[in-house]
This record gives structure tokens, C-alpha cells and sequence, in this order.
């Protein structure tokens, strides 16, 4: 059950992080940022992160298992998914801290390949891992509209 926990914990670490770095800017510079009108609240986002990261988490442990650890066979598909992870990760700094809006779009592009490697490399393995990703992907793509309408519509100061 320890790996079970480390795994789904694993992604929470760097949710947490960022959001702890971040946290003052949110409210701040994010609130005066043009927003389109479909953009979710700020209170769902920490609430939708939780459940997407245990997800994410818990699928990364099932394909751990199914590969038998830490084997050969397991590096492309866990690599990926760390990879992904690390580009998750990165877009708070990026967006709110460094408040760089084409460096996150960046970012989430990459993040978006990476995810979708991701998953295409966990099918074979593991169906359920699979499918506890689709939900990251969907909030994923919203994000990512996101990020692109906030980086047209608030153009960088020079």
C-alpha cells in the first residue's frame, strides 16, 4: 500500500509547491488579467487539480505494477509520464510567477504532446491508467484554450 500512496501522492507535491510559490500572485495579477467568459472560477481549479492528480497518480502506480517496477519495460511509458508531470509542474512558475504568458503557452503545448504520448503508451498496458488520464486530458484541452485566448487577449508589456 506504500507505493499505492506514493504514486498518488507523487503529482499532489508539485501541485502543492506551485500553488505555495504562487499563491499571492493568484489573486492579484490574475484577477486583472481579461479572461474570456468561460473561464472557471478560481475556487475550481484547486478542487478539480485535487481529483485530477489522484487520477493521474494512481494510474502512474497501476502501470509501476503491471511493468513490474522499476524494469526496462517501464522506462518509455513512466518517463513520459514524468516528463508530462515536470511540464505540469513548470506552468504555474511560468504563468504566474515569471508571469511570462507565451512561455506558459509553450509549456502546455508540449505538456498537451507529452500527456497524449502518455496515455497512447499506457493503452496496451493498462486500460483503467488509461482511462483515469481521459478527464486530465479534457481539463488539459480547457487549459490549454485558455492559456491561448489570456496570452492573445492581455499582450505582453515590452
Amino acid at each position: 500500500w506504500a507505493y499505492t500512496v506514493g504514486f498518488t501522492v507523487l503529482p499532489h507535491v508539485g501541485g502543492f509547491l506551485g500553488w505555495f510559490i504562487n499563491r499571492k500572485e493568484m489573486p492579484v495579477w490574475y484577477e486583472k488579467l481579461k479572461k474570456p467568459s468561460w473561464c472557471p472560477p478560481r475556487k475550481i481549479f484547486p478542487v478539480a487539480w485535487t481529483v485530477l492528480y489522484t487520477g493521474m497518480g494512481y494510474a502512474s502506480y497501476l502501470i509501476w505494477k503491471d511493468l513490474g517496477g522499476c524494469s526496462s519495460k517501464a522506462i518509455v511509458p513512466l518517463g513520459l509520464y514524468g516528463a508530462q508531470l515536470a511540464l505540469n509542474w513548470a506552468w504555474p512558475p511560468f504563468f504566474f510567477g515569471a508571469r511570462n504568458l507565451k512561455m506558459a503557452l509553450i509549456d502546455i503545448l508540449c505538456l498537451d504532446g507529452l500527456a497524449i504520448g502518455t496515455m497512447c503508451s499506457w493503452y496496451r498496458i493498462n486500460k483503467i491508467a488509461t482511462l483515469l488520464m481521459v478527464p486530465y486530458l479534457g481539463w488539459l484541452a480547457m487549459a490549454t484554450c485558455l492559456t491561448i485566448r489570456i496570452w492573445k487577449d492581455n499582450p505582453e508589456q515590452k
